[in-house]
């Protein structure tokens, strides 16, 4: 049986061998390559192309979003309660973190405003199939913001977030009435 050193271990005590000298050039330490190289000038482009979709479409739909700052990895969205549904009226915000790797992977969506769904906790996390296990590099930013306002009024209560939510779902008259206290009483969420 070989005895390997553990790594972990304190080995201080443990006598080094001495190194040789290294010149100034040679003492420069390389990062570790990336397994997959990432190519964020055609993540750039598709995310202005996605941006330049939303401007077109006008809010139309009663979503938006648009970079915020310099970054057109970090994004704010804009949702408006959809027409009939509890939050008629309402308009929300949402933050958008596009990873380097996106469209291979989903962007992190949250919820900046206050919202009292079943779907999204009390941090303004989203549960969203498409946004984790269901995400499919089809999807743009327009999907995104269009399935989130989607959700606000057709939540599924068997996968809450929020569960007084989720059991308050079937009262409609005391729900709308939490939706509208929590969305009054904090405007925006803390990080």
């Amino acid at each position: 049986m070989e005895v390997r050193p553990n790594p972990t271990a304190d080995n201080s005590s443990v006598v080094q061998p001495q190194r040789q000298r290294q010149t100034p050039a040679t003492t420069q330490k390389k990062a570790p390559a990336s397994p997959i190289p990432v190519d964020t000038t055609s993540v750039s482009k598709r995310l202005q192309k996605e941006l330049m979709s939303l401007m077109m479409s006008g809010g139309d739909l009663g979503v938006s979003a648009f970079p915020e700052g310099e970054s057109i990895f970090t994004w704010l969205g804009t949702i408006e309660g959809g027409k009939g549904t509890m939050y008629e009226g309402l308009s929300y915000k949402l933050s958008l973190r596009f990873p380097l790797d996106y469209p291979f992977k989903p962007p992190q969506a949250k919820f900046e405003t206050m919202c009292f769904h079943p779907n999204v906790d009390q941090f303004g996390n989203i549960c969203l199939d498409i946004l984790q296990d269901k995400w499919s590099s089809a999807y743009d930013c327009r999907t995104i913001l269009l399935s989130i306002q989607s959700l606000l009024g057709e939540p599924n209560p068997e996968s809450p977030l929020n569960s007084y939510a989720a059991a308050l779902w079937n009262n409609k008259e005391d729900y709308r009435k939490m939706v509208h206290k929590q969305y009054f009483a904090g405007e925006s969420l803390e990080s």
